[in-house]
């Protein structure tokens, strides 16, 4: 059964997509398809992968014809022999059935978090050159992966506990620096679509979870991730954005809360900034403010501060000097293997 990215093939495209999937999923040592240009069977490739994390035991494959023929032969590469994939595919489907059991009963938008806490809590952000870190099984039973590993982890969890999910893929942009393509998800809750990039929050983390990219809308998650190799269903909403409740607009506001968090002894204050451009000056405004605050019970601040999203994390410490951080996910240098 053909998943998103399957249902947009059409005719002789779409028979492929079926016969590779049937095939790699028998662990086929060959599959006989029909011919496609070489670069139309790529993009079938990337989307039969995209759709289907399951299938993380191929990761690629050769294909030979004779002359003329109408129909070619696809050698698949897998990860490992036969033996191998049996035992990591029940690695991984007890991985998942527990995890999944660990969701019953709660509402989507809860099953949700808790699939994105499960990525914070559990995987280390990798960039190791081993086949294991794009795939489901670095997280699931490495505890390590990149964005592609954890995009589709991500995808294979909301698939067992029934949320419909997506995997986005964006292009690389030499020109600013992005060397390579990025993978994140599109969650679809009552209806409403919604852009989450647990791989970003993962490399956010300083002391706390961070949601900086949970739930955003098309607006929000484009100012620092570029655009799609794939169309997806636009995201429109921005009323289901983390910090919603928490979204500041003036510097009053910031001290109650401050003042608050200090009350109750937190250790941070997390808190997204909608008062106007996050510039240097209301940047030293909010720090002189919440200095001169945490000073009286004897702590500093230290700020870290995610430009694009305009999320502070405030940090309350005793024998700590004052600083400013500009946190920038390390998805930059991640090398995410879409290609062939």
């Amino acid at each position: 059964m053909a998943g998103y990215y399957g249902k947009t093939l059409t005719g002789r495209q779409r028979e492929v997509y079926a016969l590779l999937q049937q095939g790699f999923d028998a662990l086929a040592p060959s599959i006989r398809i029909p011919k496609l240009a070489a670069e139309e069977l790529a993009e079938v490739y990337l989307r039969l992968k995209l759709d289907e994390p399951l299938l993380f035991f191929v990761i690629g494959y050769s294909y030979r014809y004779y002359q003329g023929a109408e129909h070619v032969e696809l050698l698949p590469e897998y990860l490992f022999d036969k033996a191998k994939v049996k035992e990591h595919r029940q690695a991984v489907a007890a991985r998942i059935q527990r995890l999944a059991r660990g969701m019953e009963g709660l509402s989507p938008l809860e099953k949700e978090q808790a699939i994105h806490d499960f990525i914070l809590h559990n995987v280390r952000y990798d960039k190791l050159k081993k086949p294991y870190s794009h795939e489901i099984i670095g997280p699931l039973t490495q505890g390590v992966g990149v964005c592609e590993g954890i995009a589709k982890t991500v995808k294979v969890l909301c698939d067992a506990v029934g949320l419909p999910c997506v995997i986005a893929l964006s292009h690389a942009n030499p020109d600013k620096g992005i060397r390579y393509r990025h993978a994140w998800n599109v969650i679809t809750l009552n209806g409403r679509h919604y852009h989450l990039d647990a791989t970003f929050d993962n490399s956010l983390q300083r002391g706390c979870e961070r949601y900086d990219y949970f739930n955003l809308d098309d607006k929000h998650i484009f100012r620092d991730h570029e655009a799609l190799v794939l169309p997806l269903p636009a995201c429109t909403d921005g009323d289901g954005f983390f910090y919603r409740s928490i979204s500041l607009t003036k510097l009053e506001q910031v001290e109650s809360r401050v003042k608050q968090a200090l009350r109750k002894k937190q250790p941070q204050l997390v808190f997204h900034w909608r008062g106007g451009g996050l510039n240097r000056a209301v940047l030293q405004s909010i720090t002189d403010l919440a200095g001169g605050l945490a000073a009286q019970k004897g702590l500093a601040v230290c700020c870290a501060v995610n430009v694009p999203q305009a999320v502070l994390q405030l940090d309350f410490a005793a024998e700590t000097a004052a600083d400013v951080t500009v946190q920038q996910p390390d998805e930059a240098q991640d090398n995410a293997s879409f290609t062939i």
